[in-house]
């Protein structure tokens, strides 16, 4: 069955980030060439959105937006069928207001006409945003507004509703028939901007879910200052202040993979804002690591929930989300600028050793399973802002386990039984096999040979 329209965040690269108002018709057409030649499609990304500037400054006599004639000579529709032939959606942009937040005619009293063009050219997404809207209209009108429009257009297209978090946009949005919306301002390419937009959205994860999601802006995973707008390269306060060539600002490439990573977890929208023609290699490795990204792509879209490390809860925390199989994905942060421990007590998640319990691990970032675990799981992080995400088959899996007495190591499957006849003064007692070379004063491979041959003949020959 074809998945419904915003039934899980979308995945895209926006314009934005890196081009801001440089972008034309060949620009897109590459975007789109790159989807394919990178392997983002085949990681899930499917949408190609042309932010702001993409109009001439005024619309024509039958009151229609009309393409800026310089950087899309042909129109957008040719641009749309392009994307469109390489199997990909294609997205453009909008406002609320009078005008778009860099002048262009905005969507205020033209929503009908403006979707029904948007359809006529082939348009599967709208971002809309917020600029020059009149003070007396509630944006909820407005936000309503577009969504009837787009709803009776005539062609499904993903609405996108980008308001910054204001005006209690989450007593509100979800009836309003957007399927994401901005809860945030923009984001800037350096880590203090990823860790304030990530916190200032921990706690609200009950107002996003399945067909209208949390958006925290885009991606800047891979941007290494490469913005052509200086206050998205972090250097300046001032959302207008530009200047040419590339910036000072940026991100270590460990810095990004703790953004994406938090960005998956929390349920975000995956809209990259890099230059996706020229990635390097360790960009791309993050944004197509297909384990982390279907934790972000689960179908129940569920908001993890907050464990915060105790003796440092305001920088080191865990994410734990539930998935829709009954597993948990768990992911692991230290936002201070030193290293840090981070110890899960199990019983935070609702699973007490009573249980009989543990979660196996498997690291989503290195592909290796890592162990089975009871009662907690501690992590060490050997720098500043680095995360873990562990999860088995893109989850942590729940099973039935016995601990070692000693060491508290889980004991899995058959080999409960076989610990339990290797100790013979309490039937009751589970030991682990290097403990129980420890307990018999022998080695490893002594314990395991004895083991074998008591799978094989169902007889303890160990020490009578």
């Amino acid at each position: 069955m074809e998945k419904l329209l915003g039934m899980t965040p979308p995945m895209g690269w926006n314009s934005w980030n890196t081009f801001t108002w440089e972008i034309n018709e060949e620009l897109i057409k590459q975007a789109a060439d790159a989807f394919i030649e990178n392997g983002l499609k085949d990681a899930g990304y499917e949408y190609v959105v042309i932010d702001d500037c993409w109009s001439e400054k005024q619309r024509n006599e039958k009151g229609e937006l009309v393409p800026d004639h310089w950087k899309f000579p042909n129109g957008i529709k040719p641009v749309a069928d392009y994307v469109h032939s390489k199997g990909l959606k294609f997205g453009i942009y909008s406002c609320a207001g009078t005008h778009t937040c860099a002048g262009h005619p905005g969507s205020f009293e033209h929503e009908f006409q403006d979707a029904e063009t948007f359809a006529e050219w082939g348009v599967d997404y709208l971002k809309y945003d917020y600029c020059y809207k009149p003070v007396h209209i509630p944006g909820e009108i407005l936000y309503k507004r577009m969504s009837t429009a787009l709803r009776n257009c005539g062609r499904p297209i993903m609405f996108s509703a980008c308001n910054w978090g204001n005006d209690d946009i989450y007593k509100w949005i979800r009836e309003s028939g957007a399927h994401l919306f901005r809860s945030t301002g923009d984001i800037q390419d350096n880590w203090e901007s990823i860790k304030r937009l990530a916190l200032s959205q921990m706690g609200n994860e009950c107002y996003g879910g399945c067909f209208c999601h949390n958006d925290i802006d885009m991606l800047v995973v891979g941007m290494h200052g490469g913005s052509n707008n200086q206050y998205i390269n972090g250097e300046s306060d001032d959302q207008f202040g530009n200047k040419e060539g590339k910036g000072l600002g940026g991100c270590t490439d460990t810095e990004y993979k703790t953004h994406f990573s938090l960005w998956a977890m929390m349920n975000s929208p995956l809209m990259i804002g890099c230059d996706i023609r020229r990635m390097t290699d360790r960009t791309k490795e993050i944004l197509t690591n297909k384990e982390v990204i279907a934790i972000n792509q689960d179908i129940e879209c569920r908001g993890p929930y907050r464990i915060s490390q105790w003796n440092n809860p305001e920088n080191v925390f865990s994410l734990v989300k539930p998935l829709a199989n009954g597993d948990y994905a768990i992911g692991m942060y230290n936002f201070s600028d030193v290293p840090a421990e981070m110890s899960l007590q199990f019983w935070d998640i609702g699973l007490s050793t009573a249980a009989g319990r543990g979660i196996e691990m498997h690291d989503c970032w290195s592909h290796e399973d890592i162990g089975r675990f009871s009662e907690r799981y501690v992590t060490t992080f050997t720098a500043p802002r680095l995360c873990g995400i562990y999860c088995k088959g893109s989850k942590a899996v729940m099973a039935n386990y016995k601990t070692c007495k000693k060491c508290g190591a889980l004991l899995g499957g058959d080999d409960i039984a076989i610990y339990r006849k290797l100790v013979t003064r309490n039937a009751d007692e589970f030991f682990c096999i290097d403990c129980l070379a420890e307990y018999y004063n022998t080695t490893r491979e002594v314990i395991e040979e004895r083991i074998a041959y008591y799978r094989k003949s169902g007889e303890c020959t160990l020490f009578r």
